[in-house]
Order: structure tokens, then sequence, then C-alpha cells
């Protein structure tokens, strides 16, 4: 089966979602992520397995749910070339078989976006533009912290958003205002991973199977309990990672999407859903600082600012 083929999806402009994953309900709570086969459960809430609920800020539309998607073993997708200190060419991302195909995303993604937030959280200037390519593309950023790769902020848009404005954007608002987490500061930097992730060639599915687990992200609307249309997505590495099969990954989506009723066969038939495929790549901060090297002096930024070799 075939879904019916589009650039780009038709949402609301600029319409920002958390990534994917299971909800906090608190800032100050300290939910336990799922990784592989574990559940995962959320102390104050009712105990059990993958407590997933998403809810929409009335202020400003943004979907905030937590993030479940650390790449296998935890590691980078980016390595550095340690004799240059360069960042080396990156394999395809998610197991795709097209590794010929040149990669919209690079690792200077992820550098600019830590050149964004560095020159906030230090008061500097922002950067100059970067040199790589400003087509709009539906994008997420994503902050990681520490060797196991918790999750500090992740925020993104289905809407196709010009790559210099929507990774500056994005790079801040996924810091400093994802709801589940105080903002980002400056002790942390050292601590983080940055990951951006470009979505493509999204699809109409003919119905909710029409997808395949470790190659699509998907993006569901259904009509919940109350009669009220909602949403919900995980990102393509999300069902491999944590073991999924597609009834499994439809019936959790579900439930991120605040779905409380029964789930039933007849039910999963209402879905319509939309699938998707995802470029993403991380690098550290000692990769970021590797690569602007020229551009700090013991640790400290100093003038002239950042995207010297921009210019």
């Amino acid at each position: 089966r075939m879904g019916k083929r589009r650039c780009v999806p038709p949402l609301e402009p600029k319409l920002a979602a958390g990534c994917c994953g299971v909800k906090k309900p608190k800032l100050s709570g300290s939910g336990t992520h799922s990784h592989g086969n574990q559940a995962t459960t959320v102390p104050g809430s009712s105990s059990g397995p993958l407590q997933n609920h998403q809810h929409t800020d009335a202020n400003n539309g943004r979907e905030n749910v937590s993030d479940l998607t650390l790449g296998p073993g935890n590691s980078p997708i980016t390595r550095m070339n340690p004799t240059s200190g360069a960042l080396s060419p990156l394999t395809r991302p998610n197991g795709t078989a097209n590794s010929t195909k040149n990669l919209v995303v690079t690792a200077e993604m992820c550098c600019y976006c830590f050149d964004v937030l560095y020159c906030h959280l230090y008061g500097f200037p922002q950067p100059r533009l970067p040199r790589f390519t400003n087509d709009p593309y539906p994008l997420f950023v994503t902050w990681k912290t520490g060797r196991d790769k918790r999750l500090r902020g992740c925020i993104g848009t289905f809407s196709a958003m010009n790559l210099h404005s929507g990774l500056r954007e994005y790079t801040l608002t996924s810091a400093l205002k994802d709801s589940r987490f105080p903002p980002l500061t400056r002790e942390e930097l050292p601590k983080l991973f940055c990951s951006v992730s470009l979505l493509t060639n999204f699809e109409d599915a003919s119905d909710y199977l029409d997808w395949e687990v470790g190659i699509h992200g998907i993006r569901i609307e259904f009509i919940n309990e109350k009669g009220v249309k909602r949403t919900a997505t995980y990102l393509p590495e999300v069902a491999k990672e944590q073991d999924w099969d597609q009834i499994q990954t439809i019936d959790s989506l579900l439930r991120k999407g605040g779905f409380k009723a029964p789930i039933t066969n007849d039910f999963r038939k209402t879905i319509k859903l939309t699938r998707y495929r995802s470029e993403k790549v991380t690098i550290s901060y000692a990769e970021y600082m590797a690569s602007r090297q020229h551009c700090f002096q013991n640790g400290t930024l100093h003038a002239p600012p950042l995207y010297n070799h921009y210019s």
C-alpha cells in the first residue's frame, strides 16, 4: 500500500510541537524515561507503563511532550576527526538504504545551534547567518545532557521554516522555553548534546498500519472521547528504540495524545495518519568547541564574534 505523497504537511503555520515521548506532569517532577523494553513511570501520577499524555498550551499552541530519541547505544551520530578537529562526514541516519544521496542536515547546523545558545547565554550579539542551505524544512532541535543523555529540551515545528531563522528560533525555544524544564544555563553547556532533525517525505497513509517501524516517523490525528481533535507524533527512531511493533506504537501515541478510553481496533481505523522521514545529526559540546577552537581562548569567547569563517 502506498500513501499519497506531499512535500510538506498541511498544518497551521509554525505549529510547535514536542518531538516525542512521555510528558512530565511538573517542572520539579523527575520522571524515569523508558529505555528498551522498560516501562516509564512518573512520580506523582498513577504508576504503570507509559503514562503518555500530551497537552497544548492555550497561549502559544505548543505541544510539549518529552523525548525518547536516544541514538543506538546512546552514541552521537557524528564523530570528530582526531587529526584535524573537523567534523567528519556523516553516515545516513535512521538506517535508510540510500547512502549515496547527499544529506541536507549537517553537523554545522548543530554548531550553529550551539553558537546561538552560547551567544545568548553570554550576552554576545547573535552570530551571523551561516553558509549552509536556507531552504525551508519542518525541524526539531533537541538538547540532552550528561553521559546518559537525559532530555533537557525538545521543541520543533511541522511547518516548513527557512533553516537559518528556524534553527535560531527553535534553538532558544527548546533550550529556554520547554515548559518541562528550567531554562538551560551557562554551567550546563559543557555537558550538552545538540540534535537537529529535518523532516521530509510527508505522505498521507492509507490507514494506521501504512508505515514501517524504524523508517517512518508518524503523526496521528484522532477525535478523543470528549469529541476533541488531538494530534501526537513520534520521530522515526522511537518505535525501533523502544522495540515496539506498529500496534504498540499507535496505542502509545494515542495515550501520549491524551486518549484515555479503551483502544479498540475499530477506533484505530478512525485515525488519520501522516508518515514522514527524518534526517538527524547530533554533536556534543566538546565536538562543537573543537570545531570553533579558533573563536575561543581558554574556554571564553573573545572578540570578534563567531562566524569569521562565514564572512
